[in-house]
Order: C-alpha cells, then sequence, then structure tokens
C-alpha cells in the first residue's frame, strides 16, 4: 500500500516508514498539512496531531477516501474527538507497536474492501430486481412463514425486501446443503433466514424442519404447494401471471410479458432482434398494449 506520514517528528516518522517498509509498504513522509494536502493518491494516511498550530480538517477532508489513522500522544477532544467526528478512522496512542498500526490498518483495508463489495452486491440486486413486481405487503409480517412460488426472482425480491425494510442482515440457506439443518440451529438470532428448496425435503424430514424454525425469523421458499403447516403461507406469482397457468402460452401472451419485463434491459434494436421482429412491430406492440418505455 501507498502510506502518507504526517509527522513533525523526523526519527519517528523515519523510524515507522522503515518498519513499514520492510513489510513492503511504500512510505512518504511530510512534516505539515499544508505539504501533504498537495497530493491525495494514498491509501492509508497516517496524521499526527502534535503538530502545533496546524489544522486537521483540511486533510482528513483531503483523504476522505483514504484510511486517516491518528497518531496520539494523549486523548482529548482536538488530539481524537473532533478529528474522529470530521471523518478520520481510527486513532493509535503513542508510543505503539508497529503490529498494533498494521493491525488497525488491516482491519480498515479489509472494511473498505467489504464496504465496496456491498455497495456493489447492493446495486446490483437493485437492478435484478428493478421490474419485479411481487405483489405483496412485505410490513407487518410474523415470522416465521412460507412462500410458495415457482418464481424464485420474485420471492427473492420479495425476501430481499422484507430484510430491508427491517433494517436487518439477510442468511441464504438452501435444504439442498446437507448442513442446512446446523445452519438453521445456529445461526444469529439478529438475523433473516431466507430458505429455499423446502420441497426437496422429504416427508419425514418436514416436521422436523418446521420444528427447528419455530420462533426464528425465517423465510421458508417452496416451488410445490405447501400443505400443512402451522406457519402462513404467502402465495407469490409473477408479475402479470402469464407463466402461472400451468399451459403453453400463446404468442401475443409471451410478447407482451417479455416486452414489459425486458424493455428497460435492453435497448429496442437488441429486444427486437431477441423477439424476432422489427423495431416498427415493437413500436406496434407497445402501443397495441398501452406499455409506456420508461425514459
Amino acid at each position: 500500500m501507498k502510506i502518507l506520514i504526517i509527522e513533525n517528528e523526523v526519527y519517528l516518522a523515519q523510524s515507522i516508514a522503515t518498519k513499514l517498509g520492510e513489510l513492503g509498504h511504500n512510505c512518504e513522509m511530510c512534516t505539515s498539512t499544508k505539504d501533504a494536502i498537495r497530493s491525495t493518491n494514498y491509501d492509508v494516511v497516517l496524521l499526527s496531531t502534535n503538530i502545533n498550530g496546524q489544522d486537521f480538517n483540511p486533510v482528513i477532508e483531503t483523504f476522505k477516501d483514504s484510511i486517516v489513522i491518528l497518531m496520539v500522544s494523549y486523548i482529548s477532544n482536538d488530539t481524537v474527538s473532533k478529528p474522529l467526528a470530521a471523518g478520520a478512522k481510527d486513532y493509535i496512542l503513542k508510543p505503539f507497536m508497529i503490529e498494533e498500526l498494521v493491525r488497525k490498518i488491516d482491519h480498515y483495508q479489509d472494511y473498505e474492501k467489504l464496504k465496496r463489495k456491498t455497495e456493489a452486491y447492493e446495486k446490483y440486486l437493485e437492478y435484478t430486481f428493478a421490474n419485479t413486481q411481487h405483489g405483496q405487503n412485505t410490513q407487518n409480517l410474523e415470522f416465521p412463514f412460507f412462500i410458495s412460488s415457482n418464481f424464485q426472482k420474485y420471492a427473492d425480491a420479495f425476501a430481499f425486501e422484507v430484510a430491508k425494510n427491517k433494517n436487518t442482515s439477510l442468511s441464504f440457506i438452501s435444504l439442498s446443503d446437507s448442513k442446512a439443518f446446523h445452519e438453521i440451529e445456529n445461526a444469529p438470532a439478529n438475523t433473516i433466514l431466507y430458505i429455499i428448496n423446502y420441497q426437496m425435503l422429504k416427508k419425514s424430514d418436514k416436521k422436523d424442519f418446521c420444528k427447528l424454525i419455530e420462533g426464528k425469523k425465517a423465510i421458508v421458499l417452496s416451488s410445490d404447494k405447501i400443505e400443512d403447516v402451522e406457519y402462513p403461507v404467502i402465495e407469490i406469482k409473477s408479475e402479470s401471471n402469464v407463466f402461472d397457468r400451468g399451459e403453453i402460452l400463446p404468442i401475443e401472451d409471451y410478447v407482451k410479458f417479455i416486452v414489459l419485463n425486458y424493455q428497460d434491459k435492453y435497448p429496442d434494436t437488441e429486444l427486437s432482434k431477441k423477439l424476432g421482429i422489427s423495431r416498427k412491430s415493437l413500436w406496434e406492440k407497445r402501443k397495441k398494449y398501452d406499455i409506456v418505455k420508461k425514459k
């Protein structure tokens, strides 16, 4: 990693840089905050709050996308509380062991990676479920409950919406996994369990399963009709119900469904090509079915 050390005690800065350099990090040093903000291309900024007469806020603002760790000789509002409130990630009290500093750096680097992954997954899910209307109310639900649906995408959208509304993390468990019962039994109490493939359980195992989820925040999905359970069952069908009829669809119904659900994912040229029709015919289909394309 590229690390900037802002410290007016040159010997201390050189000692830190040497030890971090031995661990494979690329370190640069400066003795004032004014020199520090001339460049922003650093993964980590080690900021000493012992530099008299220096305003640390511009440094913290400049390096808001970096990991800023305060190096302090004593704890006070000016050396710790205010800089942390301004956006610094953590502090370390001098004198310190380099191993403790590296531990803090690694911790926040892992945190930033996890944060970026989470943002990417949330963006992907938002895109995936953008045109998925499950038609169910996700408020005031009592756990555990079952979902009966042949359309896992719609059930997935429902489960993620429940977790979002309750501001709770979601744990995904498939009953096709031999360790599923163990995962359910040892799941944290503060998470919602989204359990799929209930239809794969043997009849003799379903009774044990229902006892296992008793009192847990569980959402259980089955692609088969659910019978003989004491918990609430929610039936989720596709948005237009065109695939819920158990029969071969007329071409017109199929085209309508595809246009309605995929027109925001593909440009007209590609969508018409996938349907095997011209762009003019696609436009005529929208007019016929009264489908308005979102802009």
